[in-house]
């Protein structure tokens, strides 16, 4: 079982610095994880941590229930792919492969039945002679992650893998990745400040903040319910407005925030005069004219009227920025063909009770 278990692990450089604050993790065998955050948020430190190339100030790493703190980096039975490939100019491809096979005395035979193997892999079996400067940054990724699972590691540790890709390949690279992790099933660890590369590569997501864990869950839970409004606005685009509760009729809570007010199902554990964070995402507004927005509002919605001061045309979407009269600006997203209201254009943004999410 390659489990990886972090255990109220700190981090404490010189001058009191905070790198990582008693963090604790298990990451399952063949599990995909993913650290996203950041930067600064501790995210690479818990990382190096766990590959060894940092001492815990204090807490313990272990790997396959063996604690090791003390163990060396070689001998942990790791694979590391680094955000500059760090692949060997001077040789080839095929002696890129083997590095590590040779470090651990495997038999020449099996080491060469080892590379082609990997080739194959990665589908690259024709760059067996080539150097590294003779490949593209996409060959170039998976040939260094050929030469991390070459040896059979336990756990594959990837830092910002995909960093220094455009964004097109990069994408292709997350499909290839994950594909190439799934048919190894090889217990790996990611780090990433790309939000949306956390969200389309991993079985669980570990959202960092400041050295600590804010959130750990799957995508889909950490996006679709987050426990933080730090998380809301870090993970995917949120709005976000602050307020108290002043009213809970039934299972509908109405939200003060100043300006406006809002109206939540999600009641659980609340009581009147709560402070709360009101959290929807862009894609739960729906864009409209004024009149049919407060027209089919009913008392379970609530309407934001306002001017368009933003409009974003991404292809399949447009993302409008509405500043309404109270000043507040919301962001509403919508599929072309169901709308295509101008900058300068009044509208009325409509917010189902149910999509509102009050975070304490």
């Amino acid at each position: 079982m390659s489990r990886v278990v972090l255990e109220g692990i700190t981090k404490r450089y010189p001058g009191g610095v905070e790198a990582v604050s008693n963090v604790s993790l298990v990451v399952d065998d063949g599990e995909f994880l993913t650290l996203v955050g950041p930067s600064g948020c501790g995210k690479t430190t818990t990382l190096r941590t766990i590959a060894g190339f940092e001492q815990p100030t204090e807490g313990f790493v272990g790997i396959n229930d063996n604690r090791v703190n003390t163990v060396p980096p070689d001998k942990r039975d790791i694979g590391m792919v680094f955000q500059d490939f760090a692949l060997f100019p001077h040789k080839t491809v095929a002696e890129n492969i083997a590095y590590g096979l040779k470090v651990r005395d495997y038999e020449d035979d099996y080491i060469d039945e080892r590379v082609d193997e990997m080739l194959e892999l990665v589908e690259l079996p024709e760059t067996r002679d080539r150097m590294p400067d003779q490949l593209s940054g996409g060959q170039q990724q998976r040939i260094a992650l050929a030469r991390a699972v070459a040896p059979e590691p336990d756990v594959l540790l990837l830092d910002e893998p995909l960093a220094s890709l455009d964004k097109k390949l990069r994408e292709t690279m997350q499909v290839e990745l994950r594909s190439i992790q799934r048919k190894l099933d090889i217990t790996t660890i990611l780090v990433t400040h790309n939000q949306k590369e956390a969200l389309t590569m991993s079985d669980r997501i570990v959202v960092m903040n400041e050295g600590h864990f804010e959130q750990i869950g799957p995508p889909e839970e950490v996006y679709s319910n987050p426990i933080t409004p730090f998380v809301a606005d870090f993970v995917g685009t949120a709005n976000i407005f602050t307020g108290t509760v002043s009213s809970i009729d039934e299972e509908t809570a109405t939200v003060d925030c100043g300006t406006t007010t809002i109206q939540s199902k999600d009641t659980e554990d609340l009581a009147i005069n709560d402070s709360v964070s009101v959290v929807f995402r862009p894609e739960h507004l729906t864009v409209t004219d004024n009149k049919t927005a407060t027209d089919g509002a009913g008392d379970q919605s609530t309407v934001f009227d306002g001017t368009v001061s933003v409009r974003r045309y991404t292809g399949d979407q447009i993302e409008y920025h509405v500043q309404t009269a109270d000043g507040d600006t919301v962001v509403g997203v919508q599929r072309v063909s169901e709308t295509n209201a101008e900058e300068g254009t009044d509208v009325s943004l409509r917010l189902s009770a149910d999509d509102c999410l009050l975070l304490h």
